[in-house]
């Protein structure tokens, strides 16, 4: 048996070794590693409300004038006494927000992804789910009793030939897709998701975790760029990235919610969030629609920063998420590195996280980021790959 030792050895010799880092948030795109003020290029803050002084300051206000959310600890799971009622006010705000029948507020999006699917699934069903989603989802498939296959990455011709064979053997049957996936930036058909799902009978099950907030008139994700926002089962989505706070809910029907309250384990067994956390979550989901100027900011910057990338010779995202495939892990490190010395803070993604050769930057843009600013990264990247 290998030594915990040998281990972290062979990590290093792999260029697959990962630490934890210092970074302290600034306003304008920027931020402070290694005692350096560098540009952020690694944050999901996609919209950059996280670091904006006039809404933190708004809602100080709005906390002042309910001391009542001013408390940094609930000391219960929600079935006990944590469930207070700015949780029931929050999932409120979202029904509203996505005119649903029914929403549940989870502590992370880790917590939803890898908690629903083991509660709402048995042996008699199957799981059918993107090749390319996320760890979260795939550590849930892994917790469920049901039988599980995984269609070839937005190979949607694929997909409808498993459930041509399976569908009839099956009780109920699951389709997971993430809309806008993590490490490549590309978009899920969901239109198409849609129309297999009616044609087969199955639930549809959508991880809008990089999408919700940063997409659609009123942010709501790809399934509103789309038009399906109704027609999805359970839409999951996160409020630690463009909606700037922390947390996760699932938007979906009365009866699933009630399954999910009796079954889900990451919801009944954990400690609820803090008040002043759920105020938070409930002021951003309150004004989220009204970010659309901002939303066309970043809309703005994608499309310069495409146009870049594909300058270079890399294939664009066309969103703001955007991976600059190299291979090899430790060229991706010696890139970061490099673009860390010139003031960018970028990191490589590597395997487990991507498939094996293809280590990457992934670059993730924020509309607070200046496009002077992204000009010069852009052109430290091409000059670093040129020579």
């Amino acid at each position: 048996m290998n030594s915990f030792e040998e281990t972290i050895e062979r990590l290093q010799s792999q260029g697959l070794e990962r630490s934890l880092k210092d970074i302290e948030s600034d306003v304008g795109g920027y931020c402070h590693f290694q005692g350096k003020r560098m540009l952020n290029l690694s944050s999901n803050d996609y919209l950059g409300l996280a670091t904006c002084p006039e809404l933190k300051q708004a809602f100080m206000h709005m906390v002042a004038d309910n001391p009542q959310y001013l408390s940094f600890g609930s000391g219960s799971s929600r079935l006990l006494t944590g469930n207070t009622s700015i949780y029931s006010q929050t999932e409120e705000a979202l029904k509203t927000w996505y005119g649903s029948e029914a929403a549940v507020f989870f502590n992370s999006g880790y917590h939803a992804n890898s908690g629903i699917l083991p509660a709402i699934s048995e042996k008699k069903d199957l799981i059918l789910s993107d090749k390319l989603c996320h760890a979260s989802i795939i550590d849930g498939i892994r917790l469920s009793t049901a039988d599980q296959v995984r269609y070839r990455h937005a190979d949607y011709q694929h997909l409808e030939s498993i459930l041509e064979k399976k569908r009839d053997q099956y009780q109920h049957v699951f389709i997971v897709s993430e809309s806008v996936f993590s490490m490549d930036g590309d978009e899920a058909d969901l239109k198409k998701l849609v129309e297999l799902k009616k044609k087969f009978k199955a639930i549809l099950y959508v991880d809008e975790a990089h999408a919700v907030g940063a997409m659609g008139q009123t942010g709501l994700g790809l399934c509103e760029v789309q038009g399906v926002t109704k027609d999805i089962d359970i839409i999951v989505g996160t409020m630690g990235k463009a909606m700037a706070s922390v947390g996760a809910y699932a938007i979906l029907n009365n009866t699933l919610k009630q399954v999910m309250v009796n079954k889900v384990r990451t919801l009944i067994f954990t400690t609820a969030l803090p008040a002043i956390n759920m105020a938070w979550s409930k002021f951003i989901i309150e004004r989220m629609p009204r970010f659309t100027d901002v939303r066309k900011t970043l809309k703005q910057l994608v499309d310069k920063c495409n146009a870049s990338i594909a300058e270079m010779g890399f294939a664009p995202s066309n969103g703001y998420i955007i991976p600059i495939v190299v291979g090899d892990n430790q060229v991706a490190v010696a890139l970061a590195e490099h673009l860390q010395k010139k003031g960018f803070l970028i990191f490589p993604i590597r395997p487990p996280t991507v498939p094996k050769g293809t280590a990457r930057l992934r670059i993730s843009l924020t509309a607070n980021l200046h496009f002077n600013d992204m000009d010069k990264a852009m052109n430290e990247i091409a000059a670093y790959l040129k020579s």
